[in-house]
């Protein structure tokens, strides 16, 4: 084995178990992981602080201002009040926000989608006084879930489907991978306002940030601001939405948002600063190098090649199915969707043309896979907003998660042998 590879294993071995021991911060793991692949020779310092300027951390970093903006202007708790009269109970308001996030998510960004509605879910808390911990962790998992309603709703769907289409086998459709996502939505949903609800911390496991402003009493703000808080936040979804259309990505939709906030002085430059959550930036950026190099080192590779390689000569189509699937979970928990599909829609194509498989059926159940990630604070970019915000721990996301991979897992499984037979 590459010495790259046994380094990288190495790196990925100790995230988990400082991940899941806690005893220092999250992000300073995550930095001592990206300092320490680059100074053992396996990334460049470039690739290994890459993830400073991802679009994921831009997109973070303008919806932070955006999100306090709308916060502390008082409208998030208008928005909040208005969801109130419909949505009285704890029961009801996960069952809104989950289906309203899992919509959302199918034609936006997820991560996008998630930044969007989470300053809206603190208002509705401070002013319902349900806890925080109980909503923002179904939201980002509804994020995660909607992003397989549609061909569009993430980066790894369209990676499957540019993968059919180079090896000449056709394409999916629009709503392909909604008909295996739109029954896990649901599905997720009643489970989570059900049963999954008790799997959520009551408190934060660590302090929270106070990412928006504490203040209650929001009589003192002139009503421009409010209005220019609210516009923004809405003009800034409608360009997410035609973001093709209109050829510009969503980060710097983000952030000219943010920039007309600071600039007519809705939120102070100061206030703009202070919302951008440092702990979260570091935790991202340092996991992405985590991800880059299992990419790159081909250590991705080797643990997926192991594992389809122990299947034998002839595997039976639902043994190739349960193994892919759960491969495809795992990875996704540690490195982006993205990342985890890039790795595994190859060797699914590979597997399919030894085995005589259909082609479409081996990627949907990939894709379906690798939008799992809701057992640890890294899985997706969502993940990994509303850690400090909620001051959730990596055991909360264990066992808040873990339950819903199996109930997802159990769904897709049911339905991925019926709707997309190998």
């Amino acid at each position: 084995m590459d010495t790259s590879v046994m380094i990288t294993l190495g790196f990925l071995v100790f995230a988990i178990i400082m991940f899941a021991w806690e005893k220092i911060p999250l992000s300073v793991t995550a930095m001592i992981v990206a300092v320490g692949l680059h100074l053992s020779g396996v990334l460049s310092a470039k690739a290994a602080f890459a993830g400073f300027v991802d679009a994921n951390v831009l997109l973070f970093m303008g919806m932070f201002i955006i999100g306090a903006a709308f916060f502390e202007t008082g409208v998030a708790v208008e928005v909040g009040n208005v969801v109130n009269r419909f949505a009285k109970t704890e029961t009801t308001l996960i069952i809104a926000v989950m289906m309203i996030t899992g919509i959302m998510s199918g034609f936006l960004s997820n991560t996008g989608t998630a930044a969007v509605l989470i300053p809206v879910i603190i208002g509705i808390c401070k002013r319902s006084g349900f806890k925080q911990t109980k909503l923002l962790m179904p939201l980002v998992f509804a994020a995660a879930m909607g992003g397989n309603l549609s061909l569009i709703g993430a980066p790894g769907n369209m990676i499957a489907q540019a993968g059919l289409q180079q090896a000449g086998l056709g394409s999916f459709n629009f709503f392909d991978y909604g008909l295996v996502g739109l029954p896990m939505l649901l599905i997720g949903t009643i489970f989570y306002a059900a049963i999954g609800k008790r799997f959520l911390p009551d408190a934060p496991s660590h302090e929270a940030d106070a990412s928006y402003n504490d203040n209650d009493d929001y009589g003192h703000v002139p009503s421009w601001k409010k209005w220019t808080a609210a516009l923004v936040l809405i003009l800034t979804i409608v360009a997410m939405i035609f973001e093709k259309q209109l050829g510009v990505k969503l980060y710097v939709s983000a952030w000219i948002g943010a920039l007309v906030l600071v600039a007519t002085g809705v939120i102070s430059e100061t206030a703009a600063v202070k919302s951008i959550d440092m702990k979260t930036i570091l935790l991202f950026a340092g996991s992405m190098a985590l991800g880059d190099a299992m990419v790159s080192t081909g250590t991705g590779a080797v643990i997926a090649d192991l594992i389809v390689n122990s299947l034998g000569s002839s595997p039976s189509p639902l043994v190739v199915l349960v193994v892919l699937f759960i491969l495809g979970v795992f990875m996704t928990n540690f490195m982006s969707n993205t990342a985890t599909c890039a790795l595994l829609v190859p060797i699914g194509l590979s597997l399919a043309n030894q085995l005589g498989f259909d082609p479409k059926a081996v990627l949907v159940a990939i894709v379906i896979a690798s939008s799992l990630a809701y057992a640890t604070p890294i899985g997706m970019p969502a993940n990994t907003m509303v850690y400090n915000i909620a001051g959730y721990s990596f055991m909360d996301y264990v066992k808040a998660g873990l339950p819903l991979i199996i109930v997802s897992s159990i769904v897709a499984l049911i339905l991925l042998p019926i709707l997309f037979p190998f």
